[in-house]
């Protein structure tokens, strides 16, 4: 594999001289223009190199009528705006010394105005919002995953590789080849990769790299589900970011550090206040706990997301924050100073990230504008009291299907706010008609237990 030197995180912006000049230092043959839907699936289209000066000059055309989500046949043409900070090699894409690139973009209108309806463009949207009020978010994303084996057909299946737990070390953890392969990889992109390790779950993983602005990180997000599924068919394994693939075993969430700066410093801390957070943590953390239960058909949009979030796999369902408790939603890590951040837990990797961090954002924003306090800290096992002490405690839950999320996300103006009205219509119709798919389906488990009995 060859060796790159390069994706630009040091703030500075590439020129288009600086990408040329990569373009034939690594033999780059292949330009891939890429772009999420609203389910955050990537899509791309792939250009001749030569074609670069036309990509960087927004001349490439979208058919948007082919996009779920997007746009009508009568309204199709839209452009490609690539991120030129975006620009990186994809190791994975070499053959014989050829290499391909991607540059992420945003979706614009005939007219050269942002789509509405693209998830990049709309985060940008809330964080010019935020920024109106002094803010800017950064966010440490922790996305977990299963490897499954393949079959001798190559069909995917849900055996998994190994029985090891978390934080198990080989030969129990027979993961730990791919993973460091992986590391290696996006460590080649640029990543900065602080720690991987074995989760809880047989065949289950986590690596863990810096936070970023929620806009990075969201572009990074959406790069790390790409290498991981990648390197992984390498190994002939199958790399998946469903919840729960697995009844009876944890799921895999995706754990969202957040902060907000103002002025260049953290405005979650200070150092005389109680637990040392700010009003400005506290309000976001009153924000998040009203409004979660309206986002949560965003942080986690999928039928399958709600096999994860029920009792019992450490997955946190209770309304309730804490200092060091983890069987609370929204938890407040030891760090202090300007590595104060809030984690809310209950998001997972199936989401589109662009969406999700801005309806996370939207919800502290609402927190601080309102003044939203939060209830006092929960610090006692939540998971072990009883449906009556919860009740007492006022320790409410998150919805129990995609179904109620959506009942929740469709009276609420702080996800209007975070998706906008093209994507908020589009998301809704998509996710109900998903919902009514899987509600009206006859499963194994229905026929297992009723075919004979009635």
């Amino acid at each position: 594999m060859t060796e790159f030197k390069h994706v630009r995180l040091d703030g500075k912006s590439f020129t288009r001289e600086e990408v040329k000049e990569l373009i034939k230092e690594y033999n780059i043959k292949f330009i891939k223009l890429q772009f999420v839907d609203i389910n955050g699936q990537v899509k791309n289209i792939s250009l001749p190199s030569e074609q670069i000066d036309k990509a960087l000059d927004n001349e490439i055309m979208l058919d948007g009528s082919s996009i779920k989500g997007f746009r009508s046949i009568e309204t199709s043409d839209m452009f490609f705006h690539p991120d030129i900070n975006s620009f990186q090699i994809l190791p994975w894409r070499e053959r014989d010394g050829v290499n391909a690139a991607r540059l992420i973009c945003d979706i614009y209108n005939a007219d050269g105005t942002p789509f509405e309806g693209c998830p990049r463009c709309n985060l940008k949207r809330v964080m010019e919002a935020a920024e109106k009020m002094g803010f800017s978010m950064n966010i440490g994303p922790e996305a977990e995953f299963f490897l499954f084996a393949k079959d001798k057909e190559g069909d995917i299946t849900t055996q998994t590789q190994d029985h090891a737990g978390y934080y198990d070390v080989g030969p129990e953890d027979l993961g730990e080849d791919v993973r460091g392969d992986i590391v290696l990889t996006l460590k080649e992109m640029g990543f900065d990769i602080e720690a991987s390790h074995h989760e809880v779950a047989d065949g289950q993983h986590e690596i863990d790299f810096r936070y970023a602005d929620i806009l990075t990180a969201a572009d990074n997000v959406t790069t790390f589900k790409i290498a991981v599924k990648a390197i992984a068919a390498k190994h002939n394994l199958h790399a998946t970011f469903m919840p729960k693939p697995i009844f009876g075993i944890n799921g895999s969430g995706m754990h969202c550090n957040v902060s907000l700066f103002k002025d260049g410093k953290n405005a979650f801390y200070d150092e005389n206040a109680e637990y040392q957070l700010s009003d400005t943590a506290k309000y976001s953390v009153g924000g998040m706990l009203k409004h979660v239960k309206s986002i949560t058909a965003i942080t986690n949009p999928l039928v399958n997301s709600y096999k994860r979030l029920v009792p019992g796999y450490e997955a946190p369902v209770y309304l309730a924050w804490s200092l060091a408790n983890r069987s609370a939603l929204v938890r407040v890590p030891a760090k202090r100073g300007i590595s104060t951040r809030v984690e809310l837990r209950s998001p997972d990797p199936s989401c589109n990230p662009y969406l999700a961090f801005a309806a996370i954002l939207e919800a502290c924003l609402d927190g601080i504008r309102n003044q939203i306090d939060p209830p006092a800290p929960v610090e006692s096992n939540i998971y072990k009291l009883t449906s009556k002490e919860r009740k007492k405690q006022r320790i409410d839950s998150l919805p129990g299907s995609l179904d109620d999320a959506l009942e929740q996300m469709d009276k609420s103006l702080v996800a209007k706010a975070a998706l906008g009205d093209h994507i908020f219509k589009e998301f809704m119709t998509a996710k109900k008609k998903e919902w009514d798919s899987f509600r009206t389906y006859v499963s194994q488990w229905e026929l297992d237990k009723y075919l004979e009995r009635y």
